[in-house]
């Protein structure tokens, strides 16, 4: 689909997930130094905070462009698979939390 709703923050969202990546290098070095576990915790909690901003940027782009065509559309059968698959996206976000 060339329509994906989080092309248009493609490169923020990349820049996101490289920062994120040195979150989790950082983490794995307090473990090999054996810092403190509140301080690792603490920092493991930002990672999993920023990952959660970038699930839900991508979770509005989704229903910004692939659920509202489907809606859109007229076709019923697209509308509710996506509006199905929406529900299941949210779902598992939720569960994870």
């Amino acid at each position: 689909m060339a329509g994906y709703g989080y092309l248009a923050d493609k490169e923020a969202l990349i820049g996101r997930l490289h920062r994120i990546e040195g979150q989790v290098r950082g983490i794995e070095r307090m473990v090999v130094e054996e810092r403190y576990c509140v301080d690792i915790l603490t920092q493991i909690s930002a990672a999993t905070t920023a990952l959660d901003a970038i699930a839900l940027k991508l979770l509005e782009g989704h229903v910004g462009s692939c659920v509202a065509t489907a809606l859109a559309s007229g076709d019923e059968a697209a509308a509710k698979a996506k509006s199905r698959e929406l529900v299941e996206a949210v779902e598992r976000f939720a569960r994870a939390r």
